[in-house]
C-alpha cells in the first residue's frame, strides 16, 4: 500500500508539474491527448456552453461566455495546486506518516493538512515532521509552491498583455469595417484612389497581427476562449473579415493591393488552421454556405458602385469559391466549438457606427467649403450644436 501511495504521489506530482510547465512555460504548441489542462477544458467547457446556450437574451449569452476564459484560468490554477497538495500528502503517506499531529487525527488528513500548509508557505508549525525524510519533504513541497506562486504571478501579465495587443486591432478595424467586420464594408470604406496605400498598409499590419496571434494562442490557447469588449466583436469574426477581404482582392479586384492581400491570406489562413487543430476539431465543409450566388451579387454591386476595380469575368466567384475552401471550413468549426459567430460578407442590416457619424460631419464640412460663400473668415462663431447621438452597435 504505501509503495502504491510512492508511485501515486510521484505520478500525480509528475504530470502536474509537467503539464504547468507546457502551459505556461513552454513557447510552444503542447501536444499530448491526455494534457490535465487539456481534460480541464473539455470537462468544464462542454457544461458551460450547454447551460448559457440556453439564455435568451443574447447579450446576456455573450456576457456569460465572456465569464468563461478568467474563471477558466482560476480555477485551472486551483485544480493545479490540489492536485500537488494531494500529490505531496501521498508521498508523506508512503513514508508512514512521519509528522507529529498533537490532534490525533487519522494518518492520511494529518498528511494532507501537514502538505497544504507547507505547499502554501504558511508555516503553522501545528504539525512537525518526525524525521530527516519528513524534513526534506516539506522543504521540498515549500520550494515547489514558492516557485509555482512566482511562475503564477508573471503569468497573468503575459497573458493579459497578448490579450490587450489582439483587442487593439480588432478596436481599430471598427472604423474600417464595421461592426461586425465585413469585407464588403472594409472595401468600400478604401474604395477613394487616397485609399488604395491605406488598405494596404491595413493589411500589411493584419499580417503581423495574425502572426501575433497564432504565436500568442498557441502558447496558451485558453486566450482563445478570451471574449472581445463588445457583442459584435471577436478575434475570429475580425480574422474572418480579413481572411474574406483579401480573398475577394486576390480573386476578383484589380489594383487594391492585391500582392499584400496574398501575404495576408497567406498567414491568416495559417493562424486560423492551426489554432483549429489546438483544439483537434475538423474542417466542417457542410455548414450554409456564407456567400450563396445573390448574396456575392449584392457584394458585387456594392463594391462596383462603391468604385472597386472589380473583374467582371464569369469565373470571378469560382476563384473566390477555391480561395474560400481554404479557410472557411476550420472558421466554421472554431465558430461552432467556440460559439462565436462569423461575420457576413455584406451587413445584413443597416447601421450606425462612430465612422458614420465622424464620415457624415466631414461631408458636411466639405459642403459648407465647397458652396458660394462657404468661407467663415471674419464672420462671428454661432453657437456650437453637438451632432445627434448614434450610439455604437454593440
Amino acid at each position: 500500500m504505501r509503495i502504491l501511495a510512492f508511485v501515486a504521489g510521484v505520478s500525480c506530482l509528475f504530470i502536474v508539474l509537467l503539464d504547468a510547465f507546457e502551459t505556461i512555460i513552454l513557447p510552444r504548441r503542447a501536444v499530448g491527448r491526455f494534457r490535465l489542462t487539456r481534460l480541464f477544458y473539455i470537462a468544464t467547457w462542454a457544461p458551460w456552453v450547454f447551460v448559457v446556450k440556453r439564455f435568451r437574451n443574447p447579450r446576456r449569452r455573450e456576457s456569460a461566455f465572456s465569464f468563461y476564459g478568467p474563471l477558466s484560468l482560476i480555477f485551472l490554477l486551483v485544480v493545479w495546486a490540489g492536485a500537488m497538495t494531494i500529490g505531496f500528502a501521498l508521498l508523506f503517506y508512503s513514508l508512514g506518516s512521519p509528522v507529529i499531529d498533537p490532534h490525533q487525527v487519522s494518518a492520511l488528513q494529518s498528511d494532507l493538512y501537514v502538505s497544504g500548509t507547507t505547499i502554501f508557505t504558511l508555516g503553522l508549525g501545528d504539525v512537525l515532521p518526525s524525521n530527516q525524510w519528513a524534513r526534506a519533504l516539506v522543504i521540498l513541497e515549500s520550494g515547489t509552491g514558492l516557485g509555482f506562486l512566482a511562475v503564477v504571478m508573471g503569468y497573468f501579465p503575459v497573458l493579459y498583455s497578448a490579450f490587450s495587443r489582439r483587442e487593439v486591432s480588432i478596436s481599430l478595424l471598427d472604423a474600417r469595417a464595421g461592426s461586425p467586420p465585413t469585407a464588403a464594408e472594409l472595401l468600400r470604406r478604401h474604395a477613394c484612389k487616397s485609399a488604395e496605400e491605406a488598405l494596404s498598409m491595413l493589411l500589411m499590419e493584419w499580417e503581423r497581427w495574425s502572426a501575433e496571434l497564432l504565436e500568442s494562442h498557441i502558447s496558451y490557447p485558453l486566450l482563445c476562449y478570451f471574449r472581445s469588449q463588445h457583442t459584435n466583436q471577436s478575434w475570429l469574426a475580425a480574422l474572418t473579415a480579413i481572411l474574406d477581404t483579401s480573398a475577394l482582392l486576390v480573386a476578383g479586384a484589380k489594383g487594391q493591393g492585391t500582392r499584400q492581400a496574398e501575404l495576408t491570406f497567406a498567414m491568416a489562413r495559417h493562424a486560423v488552421v492551426d489554432l483549429a487543430q489546438i483544439f483537434s476539431l475538423k474542417p466542417i465543409n457542410d455548414a450554409p454556405d456564407r456567400l450563396p450566388f445573390d448574396r456575392y451579387q449584392q457584394v458585387y454591386g456594392v463594391l462596383t458602385a462603391s468604385g472597386v476595380k472589380a473583374c467582371g469575368d464569369g469565373q470571378c466567384i469560382d476563384r473566390l469559391r477555391e480561395m474560400r475552401l481554404l479557410y472557411e471550413g476550420y472558421a466554421e468549426a472554431l465558430s461552432l466549438y467556440l460559439r462565436m459567430p462569423l461575420p457576413p460578407w455584406i451587413a445584413e442590416r443597416p447601421f450606425k457606427d462612430n465612422w458614420q457619424t465622424v464620415a457624415r460631419v466631414r461631408t458636411e464640412a466639405d459642403r459648407a467649403v465647397a458652396a458660394p460663400g462657404g468661407s467663415n473668415e471674419g464672420r462671428s462663431a454661432g453657437p456650437l450644436i453637438p451632432p445627434a447621438h448614434h450610439p455604437h452597435d454593440f
